[in-house]
């Protein structure tokens, strides 16, 4: 216990970057639409945003190890505050999809500053206890993060600074906290087809993963509202998702770890087409079974990349565990880039339902790879432990080496 409190100013930085960075996404889809953005600059929003992500996991070590994990910590928060309040100061898309890069950066390397920080004191006698709460704050404040657009108005200067404010909040218990500031880890080996050596199958998922998710959270917006919902019920509409996606973490970790990992990636896709065609059916339904019917598509869809680490992992050695999950990442986040930017296209081309027909497309081809993978090698005798993987940064793996390797 005297170690989570000792964690509680990290625990207190991270609801704060993800009530801003997750609130943002939602606002600016909300925002564009009321400026009458075209669908494909929205979606170019959400695209830009996981290329800051992405440059922010390569940059963060090296930063970290020029100036301290303080100032790579204010440097990155800041960057992120000042992406968010320049928001309409310009109204451009292009313009925007700059400043989305920047908060993109913000949450990626504040994500690398707290988790290298836990990875530095944390020991293997505290480390799940401290995972979990981890898992927990970060999973909560996401949720709140989608909520908050139903009380935030698009396309108003106030509803941008008090992002930019919880933002900055981020920057508090971090920068008081009494905790020893440690040494900086060195940036794990960037090797992103170790992933497709260990298992060409869960990169497959990652990728399908991103898919689902990057074009959901980034592009969800604009089906809510092509579907008639208001700016409330597009609130709960994507909270609904994550609440989906959290509670499906437990069921799913259990099949993962008794069944064949290559049968729960297949039946979770075959679910999400399912899931998929509900949520296109439900449109015209009222808003109780929308809801239902996302809530479905999160349970199926949000914990694949988990299953698809594990079973990457189950053919790695303990040595590969922390470049193999950065490579998982590089993937994740290389699929997160394109997804909303074609998602936003074919909605612009064919309607709200595009972006779900995406999905289940992706996941069907998913479910034919997965299956051709079956009968080229068999599954490890000796597996794993399934864990939650929140996609957050390149060190991630640190935090979850030793968790995997205790089965």
């Amino acid at each position: 216990m005297r170690t989570l409190i000792s964690f509680a100013a990290l625990f207190l930085s991270v609801i704060f970057l993800q009530l801003s960075s997750g609130g943002i996404a939602p606002l600016d889809a909300l925002s564009g639409l009321t400026l009458n953005f075209t669908t494909s600059q929205i979606g170019l929003l959400g695209s830009a945003h996981f290329l800051g992500f992405f440059l922010g996991c390569w940059w963060a070590p090296r930063l970290m190890g020029s100036v301290g994990h303080s100032r790579a910590f204010a440097a990155f928060t800041a960057a992120g505050a000042i992406g968010m309040l320049a928001h309409m100061l310009v109204i451009n898309p292009y313009a925007w999809a700059a400043m989305r890069i920047a908060s993109g950066m913000c949450i990626a390397g504040c994500f690398t500053v707290v988790e290298a920080w836990l990875q530095a004191k944390v020991t293997n006698d505290t480390r799940g206890r401290t995972m979990g709460v981890y898992r927990v704050v970060d999973m909560s404040a996401s949720l709140v993060a989608q909520l908050m657009i139903g009380v935030l108005a698009p396309a108003s200067y106030v509803s941008y600074n008090i992002l930019a404010i919880l933002c900055c909040a981020a920057l508090l218990p971090l920068t008081l906290t009494r905790l020893k500031q440690p040494e900086t880890p060195s940036a794990p080996r960037l090797r992103p087809m170790l992933a497709v050596r260990r298992s060409p199958l869960a990169a497959a998922a990652v990728i399908v993963a991103a898919v689902s998710s990057a074009s959901f959270r980034m592009v969800g917006p604009i089906y809510g509202q092509e579907v008639g919902l208001d700016v409330s019920q597009i609130a709960w509409f994507l909270a609904t998702f994550v609440l989906g996606g959290a509670l499906a973490q437990i069921p799913v970790g259990w099949l993962a770890d008794k069944f064949d990992r290559r049968w729960v990636l297949i039946w979770l896709s075959v679910a999400a087409i399912a899931t998929s065609a509900a949520t296109i059916g439900a449109r015209d339904l009222g808003t109780d079974v929308v809801m239902l019917s996302v809530f479905l598509f999160g349970l199926t869809t949000f914990p694949i990349y988990s299953v698809a680490a594990a079973h990457a992992h189950d053919f790695a050695d303990s040595s590969e565990r922390v470049e193999l999950s950065a490579a998982l990442m590089f993937v994740f986040a290389m699929g997160a880039i394109g997804a909303p930017y074609l998602s936003s296209q074919l909605i612009g081309w064919y309607g709200a339902s595009a972006m779900f027909i995406m999905i289940a497309v992706a996941h069907g081809l998913l479910v034919v790879f997965g299956l051709t993978r079956m009968l080229a090698r068999p599954t490890p005798k000796s597996r794993t432990s399934y864990v939650y993987a929140p996609r957050t940064s390149f060190l991630i793996g640190r935090l979850m080496g030793k968790q995997r390797d205790r089965k």
